[in-house]
């Protein structure tokens, strides 16, 4: 645990030091916690680089935009896995020719997920978002039209299974993985990819799954050449007809979850999840055993 060492840890991110570097040996890989503490720290900073270059952040979500166009199918929901500060979300939106009725994305970082929450309201987009783990997150089994990912996969490597297996649960229709190509690097690009940790794998594995994948390529819209863009497209074979009302769910459990005085409550899993200034925190170490959370307390001074 390194929760305990968050005062030192940012004495290392504002001295410009990378923090996950710092964080880990030459043995270990990028744990979520690891992730988790690095992303939290940058909190704030991708929202002032989409600021910084609006025409870039334009170019990138009208090209994500007409992918989504190409599939010609109806969908009402969309997710971005891996939200970040919303900035790819929200901006994505206002772009497509089909609005969905709801959009969703969640986030391992607390900081990051509040960020977007406001970003979201500053620019006028409707968007539910929640703290959520990209491996175990807290929706129901094909429950989302379209899922994408925006390099969020990106400091997982060697994960690239379990990542590919729980992004495609949730997936109704179509996955959307905009990740570092590494089959398409340069020496100097798949070293540097190796050296943070990036996944590398990720088409292999998913034909390894058996996934349909209708599209492998370099993206059009790349920022930086050394860790350029890839886009894998997976299209799920239809498996319901069932509509899902309420597609959250409790991490544990799976069991489905209310907004219950100002908590998200299984009443199959007895469990409440808190929700920390307007952001549900729906990650499995946040679930507070809550067997009486629906009695009346009222009634003992009766």
């Amino acid at each position: 645990m390194k929760k305990n060492m968050l005062n030192i840890i940012k004495k290392i991110y504002e001295n410009g030091e990378n923090i996950i570097q710092y964080l880990k040996d030459e043995n270990t890989k990028n744990t979520d916690e690891i992730i988790l503490i690095s992303y939290d720290f940058q909190s704030g900073s991708y929202i002032k680089h989409a600021k910084e270059n609006p025409g870039f952040l334009k170019k990138y979500t009208r090209s994500i935009a007409e992918v989504i166009a190409e599939f010609g199918v109806k969908y009402d929901s969309i997710l971005e896995a891996g939200v970040g500060e919303g900035t790819t979300l929200i901006d994505l939106i206002p772009q497509l020719k089909t609005k969905p009725k709801e959009v969703y994305g969640f986030d391992l970082s607390w900081s990051r997920v509040r960020y977007a929450l406001e970003y979201s309201k500053v620019n006028g987009v409707e968007v539910e978002l929640f703290m959520g783990n990209l491996f175990n997150i807290p929706l129901a089994d094909s429950s989302i039209d379209i899922v994408y990912t925006s390099h969020s996969v990106e400091p997982n490597g060697g994960r690239e299974k379990e990542a590919l297996i729980e992004l495609v649960r949730v997936t109704k229709k179509y996955l959307i993985l905009l990740e570092p190509a590494y089959e398409f690097a340069n020496e100097e690009a798949r070293k540097r990819m190796e050296q943070h940790g990036y996944v590398k794998n990720l088409y292999s594995v998913a034909t390894s799954l058996g996934l349909n994948i209708i599209e492998h390529r370099l993206f059009d819209i790349c920022s930086n050449p050394l860790n350029p863009t890839g886009i894998i497209i997976i299209e799920k074979a239809p498996n319901s007809n069932k509509v899902v009302n309420n597609p959250l769910v409790c991490p544990i459990t799976k069991t489905p979850m209310e907004l219950i005085k100002n908590s998200y409550f299984t009443k199959n899993g007895l469990l409440a999840y808190p929700v920390v200034d307007g952001v549900p925190c729906l990650l499995e170490n946040n679930a507070i055993i809550a067997t009486h959370y629906l009695d009346d307390f009222r009634s003992i001074s009766n």
